[in-house]
Parts: C-alpha cells; sequence; structure tokens
C-alpha cells in the first residue's frame, strides 16, 4: 500500500476522526479522552493513539510522577490534519439532510426495481 494511503487510512478511520477532532480542543489524558468519544474500547483508544503518534499526529506526554500522568495533545502536523477532518464532518453535518433524502430516494428506487423483478419472474411462472 501507498504510504499516502496508509496515513489516510489512519486519519479517517472511524476512531483516528474522532480522536484528532477531539483533540483539536485541547490536550487530554486517557481516560477523559475514552470518555469523550464515547463507546471505544480501551484497546481500539490505544492503538488508534499508537498510530497516531508514529504518523506524527499525536504527541504522547508521559509525566514521571505516581499515579502516571499521560497527556495526549496534536502536533503541528496533527493540527493541520484535524482541521482537515473536521472541516469534513462539518460538512456531513450541515448536509445530512441531503443525504437522507439520497438514501430514501434510492431504497424507494430499489424496492420498486425489487418489486418489478419479482413480478416478472412471477409472469414468467406462469406462462
Amino acid at each position: 500500500m501507498c504510504p499516502y494511503r496508509l496515513v489516510l487510512e489512519h486519519v479517517t478511520s472511524r476512531w483516528g476522526v474522532l480522536v484528532l477532532i477531539e483533540l483539536l480542543g485541547r490536550p487530554y489524558r486517557f481516560s477523559e479522552l475514552r470518555r469523550a468519544i464515547g463507546r471505544v474500547s480501551e484497546k481500539m483508544l490505544t492503538q488508534t493513539l499508537q498510530t497516531l503518534e508514529r504518523d506524527g499526529l499525536v504527541h504522547r506526554d508521559a509525566k514521571p510522577v505516581i499515579p502516571p500522568r499521560v497527556d495526549y495533545s496534536l502536533t503541528d502536523l496533527g493540527r493541520e490534519a484535524a482541521e482537515q477532518v473536521k472541516t469534513l464532518a462539518s460538512w456531513t453535518e450541515e448536509r445530512m439532510d441531503a443525504v437522507l433524502e439520497a438514501r430514501q430516494a434510492y431504497d424507494e428506487a430499489k424496492a420498486r426495481q425489487a418489486n418489478g423483478e419479482a413480478k416478472a419472474r412471477q409472469a414468467n411462472g406462469e406462462r
């Protein structure tokens, strides 16, 4: 796979998008970020953060205190990516009504097509 496609996959993955958008607001501790995103397993969030850190988009700041404290924030590169992702997310939210209308029209057309094909099979079976 081309390297840029792999990074694109990381940035636009289900959890990558949400992590980037959330971190755009401020740095988070792991547990805070998990609560803010919601419905993400600890394992998936850990993997997503590690992947984004490896790509240079997220900075992991582990403080040598007890109990351990780890903060996650965006790098400059990560902030650029997050802004782009946020623009797409905003567009999606703004255009959701049009998407829902298109889905309904598609589903209705498919149902009519399936109904017409069923009638044709029935008519052919009667011959």
